[in-house]
């Protein structure tokens, strides 16, 4: 589904035209139908690993690209990685008060796109993010995302629940969209954290137990 089938649906399925559903409008319907997906679904998609280097005497980072989630980092040192550890940004000051150099074994969140690191890098470092991206927003300029093409009938619900809260239309088909929404989501849980990251003949075909 594309950006601009996904306009229309959402003018066809509300019957609200352009008038009042304008493109800003249905833009921002878009948005955070994909925000809600990104938080409910951990998808392949948006797992993505980038890698930085950490300077000598400088216990911070800025992230390498926008993201959500970090999910681990590890540290490069000649042929050898090592995984650090997160901690709460609270642990460092007692941890390191002297800031002390050394190689990096632990790390948190200081700031929202920053990273601090203890203890403090002794020399230069490759590392290893391993993080969950934040959403790409189907657009005009951007007319298919991975969500778009694999997910199409939940983008949709998750945008008509957005379109009728908007326009504080009835609450049965308000209901009856997030309800859609919710089972396709479970669904889309199933292929993307069950099945794409299962070996069959490891673990076996998964199974839904009764309902």
């Amino acid at each position: 589904m594309t950006y601009a089938e996904l306009v229309q649906k959402i003018r066809d399925y509300t019957e609200v035209d352009a008038n009042v559903l304008t493109d800003t409008i249905c833009n921002g319907f878009i948005q955070d139908a994909e925000w809600r997906i990104a938080r409910d679904v951990d998808a392949d998609y948006d797992r993505q690993y980038a890698t930085s280097t950490v300077v000598a005497g400088q216990r911070f980072l800025n992230m390498p690209q926008p993201y959500l989630i970090i999910r681990s980092i590890q540290i490069i040192n000649g042929g050898s990685r090592s995984f650090l550890e997160p901690r709460d940004t609270s642990f460092f000051g007692e941890y390191n008060p002297t800031d002390a150099q050394g190689e990096p074994k632990y790390y948190g969140n200081w700031y929202e796109d920053v990273v601090v690191f203890a203890p403090v890098p002794d020399q230069n470092y490759q590392i290893q993010v391993n993080f969950i991206l934040s959403p790409v927003q189907l657009s005009v300029s951007n007319t298919t995302t991975y969500i778009s093409e694999y997910f199409p009938n939940g983008l949709l619900y998750a945008c008509l629940v957005e379109a009728f809260s908007f326009l504080k239309g009835p609450a049965d088909m308000l209901q009856l969209y997030d309800k859609k929404y919710q089972e396709a989501a479970k669904g889309f849980a199933i292929e993307q954290m069950g099945r794409r990251r299962r070996d069959e003949y490891q673990a076996g075909v998964p199974r839904i137990g009764k309902q």
